[in-house]
């Protein structure tokens, strides 16, 4: 998902981004900040916004801060990171986003925005990482962290000469780093291929598909690179964790590290049976150990399904029943987990949508009934309990909730875009055409793409509205 400039952004977020200029030219910072920031939210690639954004906040925070407010900031965003941190591994867009909350009370937060740039890095939006990294190097000019993912954010972003000034420093400080000189010496390799196709070019002794290949066999030769040396640091850490725990063979936390370690070189029954040491231990009745247990296995499912071949015959029997297996097996570790922590109403909506994705209506209804208290999902319990009915028959219930729902989603985004697409669908279903397609129709305006809208909406004018 590459950066997108003002022209490929959607005419709707670019009349937002727009009212949010103004408003932080007019100095209206608090104004131009809830515009941003539901700008970046929907189009995260969008660093245009991201800059306006960061200006407003600065602007209402200012460029520093003393060392108590640097306290309290770093205190109420420390659980925030952590849980960006988490989402880093599986949804680097949700990551983005949990570095916004925090960059909103504290926009030159070292800790935000180095989060936001990993996050961004993973996303594929190299230039939202190094503006991020930037700022980051403002309040740590010589942190080594910080430069070398700049660094290495330069280079995904086509800036190599940049990236090379970066590195150069960085080796020059620290000679024995072997990862780091890997990573210069990956750098020239690649700067040296791009650089040749473009000379060839230019004298006429080649062409746009030579510089295309270079560019392709610069990266092939970078990531095959990173690759073993990522395997190569994996075993290695390996061979050391497990000399580790004959010196010390109560210490969980190196016991946990070598899970996470087997886990990433697919060897899931070794993963496992370290966790299930540290689940016999004193210190075993730890939820997260019980959430890290249940990823595990379902990553193992995962790796079993890429491992089948799509040529064998039985390839659809076969995938369909670990589907199947990987299914089930989440839909009963998220039930036992809502069983054993009854009042933890995030893991109730986590299994509202487990059930409702498998077809259990029934069952998905009472949870998203019971998690709709939950002021974080409450909107998102309503629309799905909306659905809910829709799936029953029951769509003048379905209509109430949409309408309950949009009462309080006054601003119009992705959100607010299904629940009227939705509303749509159940007055369609009722047989109120008309009040179905003015719901299609305000999608229509702003985004032609969304779902069948485009195909409801012309059908309906092409019948001559009937």
């Amino acid at each position: 998902m590459p950066e997108k400039p003002f022209a490929q952004v959607p005419r709707d977020l670019r009349e937002f981004y727009q009212k949010g200029a103004t408003a932080l030219e007019r100095q209206n910072v608090d104004y131009a900040i809830s515009i941003l920031e539901q700008v970046v939210l929907r189009e995260p690639g969008f660093l245009e916004a991201r800059q306006a954004l960061r200006a407003a906040q600065i602007k209402k925070h200012g460029s520093g801060g003393g060392f108590f407010k640097k306290m309290i900031g770093s205190a109420s965003n420390s659980p925030l990171l952590a849980k960006g941190h988490l989402a880093l591994r599986k949804n680097p867009i949700e990551a983005m986003a949990v570095a916004e909350q925090m960059l909103s009370s504290e926009p030159n937060s070292q800790s935000a925005n180095k989060l936001l740039a990993e996050a961004a890095l993973a996303a594929e939006l190299p230039k939202t990482a190094c503006f991020a990294l930037e700022l980051a190097k403002k309040q740590a000019p010589k942190d080594t962290e910080i430069r070398r993912c700049y660094a290495r954010a330069l280079s995904a972003a086509g800036l190599e000469n940049k990236s090379e000034e970066v590195y150069q420093e960085l080796v020059a400080e620290n000679p024995d780093d072997p990862e780091l000189l890997m990573e210069y010496k990956n750098l020239a390799a690649k700067k040296t291929l791009v650089q040749q196709g473009y000379e060839a070019l230019a004298d006429g002794s080649g062409s746009y598909r030579d510089v295309l290949k270079n560019k392709e066999e610069a990266v092939s030769i970078e990531q095959e690179n990173r690759q073993v040396k990522t395997e190569d640091v994996a075993a290695k850490l390996i061979i050391e964790s497990l000399a580790r725990l004959q010196r010390e063979p109560d210490n969980m936390k190196v016991v946990r590290g070598l899970a996470e370690l087997y886990t990433q070189k697919n060897e899931f029954e070794k993963a496992l049976e370290c966790y299930q040491r540290m689940k016999n231990s004193p210190s075993g009745n730890d939820p997260s150990l019980d959430k890290a247990i249940a990823e595990t296995r379902t990553r193992r499912l995962n790796h079993e399904l890429s491992l089948l071949d799509a040529t064998d015959p039985d390839y659809e029997t076969k995938k369909g029943e670990l589907e199947r297996q990987r299914t089930e097996f989440i839909l009963a570790e998220c039930k036992d987990r809502t069983d054993r922590y009854p009042t933890d109403l995030q893991i109730k909506f986590e299994l509202g949508e487990l059930y409702f994705k498998a077809g259990k209506v029934t069952e998905a209804i009472q949870e998203f009934q019971k998690a709709q208290t939950n002021p974080n999902r409450r909107l998102q319990c309503v629309s799905y309990l909306g659905q809910c009915f829709s799936r029953r028959g029951m769509h003048d219930m379905a209509v109430r909730k949409f309408q309950d729902a949009l009462k309080e989603k006054p601003e119009f985004d992705d959100v607010k875009k299904e629940l009227i697409y939705h509303l749509g669908c159940a007055l369609d279903a009722l047989g109120k055409k008309g009040e179905a397609i003015e719901q299609f129709k305000q999608i229509y305006e702003s985004d032609i793409g969304y779902k069948d809208v485009a195909t409801r909406v012309e059908t309906y004018y092409a019948s001559g509205g009937s």
